[in-house]
């Protein structure tokens, strides 16, 4: 399971900043990051975001004023937050949160790609699910 490589650095501090809406999060190498909620959001490693295979992600939209309501522990390898919107099956394990921030300027870019590709904007309304995805209910 991610998270428990004993090589993977860990969390010394991590605070929420709501005004900026933003995670930071110091690593025990020296690293120290700023994930916005809102690529937290839309790469959450939830199954209801990320689907079951390669393939099956659901391109995340509307969520650049998401903000974080709670912020769980998951033992000592992971966190659990819960969004403004209400998602909050994702778990962000420590090396999960490292890649985020290590990677975030990728990833933003990979974000507008997919969005282009799918001929959506970046704040555009998520179309509503037709029944609940992978047995959650929400």
């Amino acid at each position: 399971m991610a998270g428990l490589d004993k090589n993977t650095p860990t969390p010394q501090d991590i605070t929420v900043h709501g005004a900026t809406r933003a995670l930071e999060v110091s690593f025990s190498d020296g690293a120290s990051f700023r994930i916005p909620f809102e690529l937290m959001r839309i790469y959450s490693p939830s199954a209801e975001v990320q689907g079951h295979g390669q393939g099956q992600e659901v391109l995340q939209t509307g969520k650049r004023e998401v903000t974080l309501t709670e912020l769980a522990p998951v033992g000592n390898y992971a966190v659990q937050p819960t969004f403004s919107d209400g998602h909050d099956t994702g778990i962000f394990s420590w090396e999960y949160l490292y890649f985020l921030g290590a990677q975030q300027d990728q990833l933003w870019a990979d974000y507008e790609r997919r969005l282009t590709e799918a001929g959506v904007i970046r704040d555009a309304p998520m179309p509503e699910a037709a029944g609940s995805s992978c047995g959650h209910s929400h």
